[in-house]
């Protein structure tokens, strides 16, 4: 009798819940808010939604530490909620792939990692290092998201056709031309501005195959004008034929505007002292500062 009672308590047991850990909190404070019914959330709240996602986007400021020490706890804590399936980066293009495959086979990982990966030096390692270190280690894939550098040549030299009726809204093609013309200072010639439209919405068209092929639930990081939704990688998911749009996290400098047509949730961060990058590209265009 002795020994069916404790198989009986075994049994309930067993059916109960495993309550999931809670993580460790994150390493930077800050407002988290559901854009649709502007409800405050905590991280763990954050957490639980995100994990329902089968894709799930995170935009960045590519400059932010902070950014890319939450998108390292986000990694970490959502692998805690359930299986990672894999993790997208627009840093990596699909010429370092191989590398990329050959080095998760390497243990220990190689001590010249960068190199290892033929790393670009337009994306710190300083702040991308720690994530790509720690996604090396795990059981999921790291794949590549962008375009690589004789695509891009390809596209900028004869701009492909873009199917889908979002991606090829006036609007989202106005809103792309304004954030180029505004990232590049209003240095670029007007004659250019059609070829790096392609571009920008060719990286956009490959990050979403990309996340639409890889293994679920697909996690990508990008900047934050692919993750928007209303003009980046989730319109090239719907025009590629999908019912439904991945899952959007944008994370945002405090005093940023973030609406529910550009994300699903935003995360804001401590504000940063302005960079003037602009006066580097108006040396590099042969200009002064004041013209």
């Amino acid at each position: 009798m002795r020994v069916m009672v404790i198989l009986a308590v075994l049994l309930l047991s067993a059916c109960q819940h495993v309550p999931v850990p809670v993580p460790v909190p994150p390493p930077v404070s800050g407002e988290i808010l559901e854009l649709r019914s502007g409800q405050t959330l905590t991280a763990q709240e954050l957490l639980v939604r995100l994990a329902e996602s089968s894709r799930l986007i995170v935009g960045e400021q590519h400059d932010n530490r902070d950014h890319h020490q939450l998108q390292l706890w986000l990694l970490q804590a959502l692998s805690e909620q359930r299986p990672q399936g894999s993790l997208l980066l627009e840093m990596l293009t699909p010429d370092q792939q191989v590398r990329v495959d050959q080095v998760r086979q390497s243990s220990p990982l190689p001590a010249d990692l960068p190199n290892a990966l033929a790393w670009q030096p337009g994306w710190d390692w300083n702040l991308y290092g720690p994530i790509v270190g720690f996604a090396l280690t795990q059981p999921y894939p790291l794949l590549a998201a962008n375009l690589d550098a004789l695509e891009v040549r390809t596209v900028y030299a004869r701009p492909p056709t873009l199917i889908g009726s979002r991606s090829n809204a006036p609007m989202v093609k106005d809103e792309l031309l304004a954030q180029i013309s505004d990232s590049h200072c209003g240095l670029l010639p007007t004659s250019q501005m059609p070829a790096m439209l392609a571009v920008q919405q060719q990286r956009d068209r490959r990050m979403a195959g990309r996340l639409l092929a890889a293994p679920a639930p697909a996690l990508l990081f990008a900047g934050a004008y692919h993750a928007r939704k209303d003009i980046g990688v989730p319109i090239h998911v719907l025009d590629l034929g999908e019912l439904k749009g991945p899952t959007v996290l944008m994370l945002a400098e405090q005093g940023a505007e973030v609406t529910p047509a550009m994300a699903d949730y935003v995360w804001y961060t401590p504000a940063t002292p302005p960079q003037d990058y602009c006066a580097q590209m108006r040396k590099q265009f042969g200009k002064q500062s004041g013209q």
